[in-house]
């Protein structure tokens, strides 16, 4: 497997909300990011094309408002659906980091403890063009990938923003809606609070109908062609930042 796409079969779960009921098997990535590990003051704005991960340590994490401020919110590890918990850093403080968080309403950020994480880096970017219907991911400064995707319908649009990639899942059934595999973004649907029994999170898998490539066929997920996923899942690590714009 290509670098920073190490992963192992973890445990069943049951995921709801990537645009119906998903039955999927969780692969956790061990190794979050590329091998490049990260110094403690290693910040991404040191470098545009680099995104560093932070995967959590313990079986819960503390979010906070700030450093040393008053706490938000608190997230179990491994996450709902069994893949390990995953931030996606914005901003680096003496003991502390500023993250991305997979919480409602989209865009939330938090503050968790430099000691609650390990830290890795990669160059990987997806980003998601909704009126050209196209995803493309960079490495580097490099197109990997440039393929159709299918978006939200008029009445369920994709969401624009930025998200990341916070687990991937195995369908069951290779052959059915979400194709050979799906991933989890950080962002929720923001129409649907509820779907199918999950809260509306936007995924971005593969499918067993690709006539709905490059057209609104969705209820927010994105998707691409079984041979895109596959790539993907092949390659990519957790964490990957995935900008959806107009």
């Amino acid at each position: 497997m290509s670098r920073g796409a190490a992963v192992a079969l973890a445990v069943i779960a049951i995921v709801a909300g990537l645009a119906g009921a998903l039955v999927g098997t969780p692969w956790n990535d061990k190794s979050p990011a590329s091998p490049n590990q990260v110094v403690g003051t290693t910040s991404p704005s040191q470098d545009p094309t680099l995104s560093i991960v932070a995967t959590a340590i313990p079986k819960s994490v503390t979010v906070y408002d700030g450093p040393d401020g008053p706490e938000k919110t608190k997230l179990s590890n491994p996450n709902e659906n069994g893949a390990p918990l995953t931030f996606l850093e914005r901003e680096q403080r003496p003991g502390w980091l500023r993250v991305l968080l997979p919480v409602r309403p989209n865009g939330s950020e938090g503050w968790v403890k430099a000691s609650d994480v390990r830290l890795a880096s990669h160059n990987y970017k997806i980003r998601v063009e909704l009126a050209a219907h196209r995803l493309i991911v960079m490495d580097h400064d490099k197109v990997f990938l440039d393929t159709p995707a299918g978006i939200g319908k008029a009445d369920t649009p994709t969401p624009g923003g930025l998200y990341y990639t916070k687990e991937l899942l195995q369908p069951p059934n290779p052959n059915g809606v979400y194709g050979h595999y799906a991933y989890g973004l950080s962002g929720f649907s923001n129409v649907l609070t509820s779907f199918a029994g999950g809260d509306g999170v936007i995924g971005i898998h593969g499918t067993n109908d690709p006539s709905g490539l490059g057209k609104d066929v969705s209820h927010g997920c994105i998707r691409v062609s079984n041979d895109a996923i596959d790539l993907m899942a092949k390659t990519l690590p957790l964490g990957v930042p995935v900008e959806i714009v107009s």
